[in-house]
């Protein structure tokens, strides 16, 4: 198996440690790393690096990314999703008088640069400690709000009944935007409360959940490591020689005007050779990949 990166699509039900442990299996290697997890709830894109092109994940994990979910106004829980036990129940009566135009309202206020608490129920550490474990353990949790920023927050159907009602959304955000708190905040704002209880993620940067596998094989087709820097940092042409310069630490003089088109550093067979950065008029290599076999 070459190394690349690997396009999953999760399941519900599953962690993404579950995915990356059946990975592991499936192609007979122990590294393999993941840019960014997934609720057990959720299914989705999950980005994947194989062998060498782990080292290319913290190039992924910080890129934008798309949701496809279902928010349920009305009920609050102590997750912000389905999975937790109900913390608040607004009347009928409360739920139908949301009107259209009080949704607009509140979704237009959780559009753009915001201020974000993250859900209680989180990876985020406090403490060296995982908010999730604390909160597990009935210890009081206080996160401080991140500035995060939701490009996109359309909805695409609202599903109502008496004293409930659904809205299926999209969300463009930035990484680190939590859905289950947009759920909330939205829920709060309307003043009935409300919980994610769908969330399905189909794209960061420019991979697509489209482009992904259900299952992992031993044949499973990964992305070749020039091919995922050029489309998330763009390609850097260098020759042979600048190529075995960077591998081994030089700096390319007088080469930073160059760098305009991407910090992929791409040699003539196509094969990814680092990640470069400018150091005043010159470019020097960031990190250097693997060197693959010709």
């Amino acid at each position: 198996m070459p190394a690349g990166i690997l396009l999953v699509d999760k399941p519900g039900g599953m962690t993404s440690h579950d995915v990356v442990a059946r990975a592991r299996r499936a192609l007979g290697t122990r590294k393999i790393g993941h840019a960014g997890t997934l609720d057990p709830m959720a299914t989705g894109l999950l980005v994947l690096g194989v062998d060498g092109a782990t080292r290319l994940l913290t190039f992924i994990v910080g890129l934008d990314k798309t949701y496809e979910a279902t928010i349920r106004l009305g009920q609050s829980t102590d997750t912000d999703d389905a999975e937790g036990q109900p913390t608040g129940f607004a009347t009928a009566e409360a739920v139908d008088a949301v009107t259209s135009d009080a949704i607009e309202t509140g979704i237009a206020a959780l559009t753009g640069s915001i201020s974000q608490v993250p859900s209680t129920v989180s990876a985020i550490k406090v403490n060296g400690k995982r908010a999730y474990d604390l909160a597990r353990r009935g210890v009081d949790v206080e996160l401080t709000p991140r500035e995060v920023t939701v490009s996109r927050f359309d909805v695409q159907r609202v599903r109502r009944e008496q004293g409930s009602f659904d809205l299926d959304v999209i969300v463009d955000c930035s990484s680190g935007t939590y859905i289950r708190a947009l759920a909330r905040d939205l829920g709060a704002a309307l003043g009935v409360g409300g919980h994610l209880t769908a969330l399905r993620r189909t794209r960061i940067g420019p991979f697509s959940v489209a482009e992904a596998v259900t299952e992992v094989t031993e044949d499973a087709t990964v992305v070749a490591p020039a091919t995922v820097a050029t489309a998330v940092l763009g390609a850097f042409a260098v020759t042979a020689s600048e190529a075995i310069d960077l591998r081994h630490g030089k700096r390319l003089i007088g080469a930073a005007e160059r760098l305009t088109a991407g910090t992929a550093a791409i040699d003539p067979d196509g094969r990814l050779i680092g990640v470069v950065e400018r150091r005043d008029n010159d470019v020097k290599s960031a990190m250097n990949m693997p060197e693959e076999a010709s």
